[in-house]
């Protein structure tokens, strides 16, 4: 990996990666969800890592943020995504003006105490063609009554607080802290996913819950995700990618001790790694312009998403017939690399990523950015 932020490098966050890694595979297990591992980010003080400073927490950079989330991913990529989900939930939070309500929530966001996440996908990439939102809001006396279902709730079911939002009939968006306990809300089951079950994502029903103005964080405002923020943006499923892809290439150098042909195949996938982490790390730091498209979030994303999936399908073909094992790691690997052309991903990304996959044998490889 490129060089990161002292941060990463402290002893605490070592030892939090080790005890990671060591229970990744605890989360195979049916009804898994990685409570263990978000009480070990908690006592590591990653949980704070968003929360602003007043509030307890330790408000790191973009740079530290895109930085931790690639060496967490490396560890265990099922929690480090449900950490992502519960950061989205704390970055718009803080960033609200709503100074009460971060009084009351953020302090308590920097340990395992509760849990928030976010429903969001609605208002971004999901079920934007649909004719009626998916989640309707209607003004009333202090605050707003919500109607609908917000789908791909990460950790639906063990969820304290929800940050989800929605269309008014004037096309103005709203976005809330929505308390799970509230009346109206009905949590479905989980959807059974390729990978990464463990994350507990499942749709969320809404009908007819009243939310006070006490709750409101945005809005109504048009395109009210914009408005909220989000930190690093799109450089985080970047870095998830490349993380997992940084996995992959350590299961390849495991199998080159026994096959050393395989060494100019992993020292192509390490070099290429090498350089889409400088990259992330650079673009994170707000390095990149005109002159290096390679940095746009697009090209990154469809790099990263790249990188993931041919280095953990060159695993899987490594690895031989153990390797479809479902409980070998490099079965693992090649499922979970699967969620990066789904998760988040816009339109010019899956393009991109459509188009690598169509090129002929002849060797053309097409980066459309």
């Amino acid at each position: 990996m490129s060089e990161f932020p002292s941060l990463v490098e402290s002893g605490s966050f070592q030892h939090l990666l080790d005890e990671l890694r060591d229970r990744s595979g605890d989360l195979n297990a049916p009804e898994s969800w990685p409570a263990e591992q978000l009480h070990q980010m908690s006592e590591a003080g990653v949980l704070g890592w968003l929360v602003p400073t007043e509030f307890g927490g330790s408000d790191i950079s973009d740079v530290e943020l895109t930085a931790g989330y690639e060496h967490l991913a490396t560890a265990c990529l099922a929690s480090t995504f449900v950490l992502t989900q519960r950061n989205a939930a704390i970055q718009r939070i803080a960033r609200s003006g709503n100074e009460a309500l971060k009084s009351d929530i953020l302090p308590a966001l920097v340990t395992d105490s509760i849990f928030a996440t976010v429903g969001i996908s609605h208002l971004t990439t999901s079920r934007q063609h649909w004719t009626k939102p998916a989640v309707a809001v209607e003004r009333v006396d202090a605050g707003y009554i919500f109607h609908g279902e917000v789908p791909w709730v990460t950790g639906a079911d063990k969820a304290d607080l929800i940050v989800c939002g929605g269309t008014l009939h004037d096309g103005t968006q709203v976005l809330v802290a929505l308390e799970t306990n509230t009346e109206g809300v009905h949590i479905e089951p989980a959807v059974p996913l390729m990978a990464l079950n463990s994350s507990r994502t499942a749709s969320v029903r809404l009908d007819n819950v009243f939310v006070s103005l006490e709750f409101l964080l945005f809005g109504p405002t048009e395109q009210v995700i914009k408005h909220s923020g989000g930190g690093a943006g799109s450089y985080t499923t970047s870095a998830l990618a490349v993380g997992l892809a940084a996995r992959a290439i350590r299961v390849l150098r495991e199998e080159t001790k026994h096959r050393p042909e395989l060494l100019d195949i992993l020292h192509r996938f390490a070099n290429e790694h090498a350089a889409i982490s400088t990259d992330l790390a650079r673009a994170t730091a707000h390095l990149q312009d005109v002159t290096t498209p390679a940095l746009t979030t697009e090209a990154l994303r469809q790099r990263s998403n790249s990188l993931a999936l041919r280095s953990s399908q060159a695993c899987l073909a490594a690895s031989k017939g153990a390797g479809f094992v479902a409980s070998h790691p490099a079965a693992r690997l090649v499922s979970e690399a699967m969620f990066f052309l789904v998760w988040s991903c816009p339109q010019p990304v899956v393009l991109g990523n459509l188009r690598e996959l169509a090129c002929s044998a002849s060797g053309e490889h097409e980066i459309p950015f």
